[in-house]
């Protein structure tokens, strides 16, 4: 994930940063008698196992589990959690020693040691759970338990990222006493050594997370637990702020409510804003005989208008994205725009004549009703519009609930879908990597040589990210080039709380996942 400057946004200023309610407060954090944070999202996990999941599931998973290394606040390279230190041992980066903090446990009070470590990590191999986080470790060889408290990644090739991997949540730390080796935990229960223990959970509704009082790690807990209530649209999420039966909300705001938030400082509300690096990105699916046409795939982006998707549907809270690496992380470029430029249907006539299609392209778009926000219907509906205006094509739209989506989308089922991303950590590597190869987070097989066996291969090599410019400029424009994925938009970041509420400018890590403990309430005068 990468690094992002945070501020409050003009209008937020104005209500979260006032005294002229008449009752000052004391920024200190600590606990409170009020109860817990209660906080609201649209993001509810799709699984407890960290050997499942490589999906929004991280942001429960950095609260209740624990990683070798993590993001403290305000780093954007890995820092010691789990671990005392870490470090690669030669000077090709095929090896990397960790020692752990001393006296590490597990929430229950069970010790905590290396082999535990190695436990989870081969776990997630082991498992290759469909769409899990095994593609993660393709640069892993082994990995080795060499006394209670080290252990010893050896990796197959240099890899200047590994220990970006080793940060993401998909690397938690899981007691193997709970965790069959094998197969997934499905009893709905939590065995880590987080900063917070999950008390009890209620699929799709609510996690409530209460301190973990043998937690050993970086976090500086400003509360003493929260709640975490799930919801299926940003309306009655919002709805439930303003009713203050929630304190703060993260992830799925729409835009409407961000506008009307923005434009309302009188409501004893605050709303932050930071620049943000998801994106949402179309996918064509190759075993389509239309989506398996370079022409058919040229000519779709030669028509989407990315601003009027933009400013339309998402009001300005959103960027628009030409490719896949977003702007704000090494190596960022505007391919898709230098390639095609200004949307033209009569250039996208040609791109299809070129390619021998002299007749209207039926596609299918899919998209998922309940992940990301409650603009994408209305995003798919744009992108019929601006397809079926030019003439060229005819498109049906299918929509599932993400739980069903994912089913879908992993056995190639869809010719063209949506997808979004949020980061596993601040590299551009993490925008190409996934996306390519025979096992991707997508379901999708995509060969892509060049990249796959030279590009990744020689800037992994590379500790000073830097000087990788090059490789990813050039992996951006094979991408541009293949259309197989087409970038549309680039997010920004929006918390907003009730004005007793202090650390939401703090809370959001580089993946832009919600550390909790952040939270605190402002304790009056």
């Amino acid at each position: 994930m990468f690094n992002r400057n945070r501020c409050l946004g003009a209008a937020a200023a104005v209500a979260s940063l006032s005294l002229a309610a008449g009752c000052g407060v004391l920024t200190g954090g600590g606990s409170s008698s009020r109860g817990p944070i209660v906080v609201g999202t649209t993001s509810a996990p799709s699984t407890l196992d960290p050997a499942a999941s490589w999906d929004g599931s991280w942001e429960l998973f950095r609260n209740v589990y624990q990683t070798l290394l993590a993001y403290p606040n305000g780093a954007t390279t890995p820092q010691p959690d789990a671990a005392r230190s870490c470090a690669f041992t030669d000077a090709s980066n095929r090896v990397y020693r960790c020692e752990l903090r001393a006296g590490m446990k597990f929430a229950d009070g069970r010790a905590l040691d290396a082999q535990a470590v190695k436990y989870s990590i081969d776990r997630i191999r082991a498992i290759d759970a469909p769409g899990g986080p095994a593609g993660l470790l393709g640069s892993l060889d082994q990995v080795r338990a060499t006394s209670d408290r080290e252990v010893v990644f050896r990796l197959n090739r240099p890899d200047a990222t590994f220990p970006f991997v080793l940060a993401t949540p998909a690397m938690s730390i899981v007691d193997p006493d709970d965790y069959p080796a094998r197969s997934l935990r499905r009893d709905g229960r939590v065995s880590g050594s987080g900063p917070y223990t999950l008390k009890s959970y209620d699929e799709d509704e609510q996690a409530e997370l209460v301190r973990n009082a043998h937690y050993k790690g970086y976090a500086s807990r400003r509360n003493d637990a929260v709640t975490i209530r799930y919801f299926q649209d940003s309306a009655a999420m919002v709805k439930a702020l303003r009713d203050r039966r929630i304190d703060v909300t993260y992830r799925g705001l729409a835009a409407a409510d961000v506008v009307s938030l923005q434009a309302k400082t009188s409501e004893d509300l605050q709303l932050v804003e930071g620049a943000g690096a998801d994106i949402s990105y179309l996918v064509f699916n190759p075993k389509d005989p239309w989506a398996a046409r370079p022409a058919v795939r040229k000519a779709v982006a030669q028509i989407v208008d990315r601003p009027a998707i933009a400013h339309d549907v998402y009001r300005d809270t959103v960027d628009p994205l030409y490719s896949m690496v977003p702007k704000g992380l090494t190596g960022h470029t505007t391919g898709f725009f230098d390639d095609f430029g200004d949307p033209s249907a009569a250039k996208a006539r040609r791109i299809l004549a070129k390619g021998g299609v002299h007749r209207k392209v039926p596609l299918t778009l899919w998209y998922t009703t309940d992940r990301y926000g409650s603009e994408t219907a209305r995003e798919f509906q744009e992108l019929k519009r601006q397809l079926e205006g030019s003439g060229l094509f005819t498109i049906t739209l299918r929509s599932r609930p993400w739980k069903t989506y994912v089913v879908g989308y992993q056995k190639g089922e869809y010719p063209v879908f949506g997808r979004g991303w949020s980061p596993d950590f601040p590299d551009p590597d993490n925008f190409i990597a996934p996306f390519v190869g025979p096992r991707n987070a997508l379901g999708t097989p995509y060969p892509a040589p060049e990249i796959t066996g030279k590009l990744l291969p020689e800037s992994r090599r590379e500790t000073d990210r830097a000087g990788v410019v090059r490789d990813f400029e050039r992996a951006q424009q094979i991408l541009v080039d293949d259309a197989r994925l087409l970038p549309l938009w680039q997010g920004k970041q929006y918390v907003a709380a009730s004005d007793d509420i202090s650390g939401g400018e703090r809370a959001l890590d580089p993946s832009s996942i919600m550390t909790m403990w952040e939270l605190y309430r402002k304790t009056s005068w």
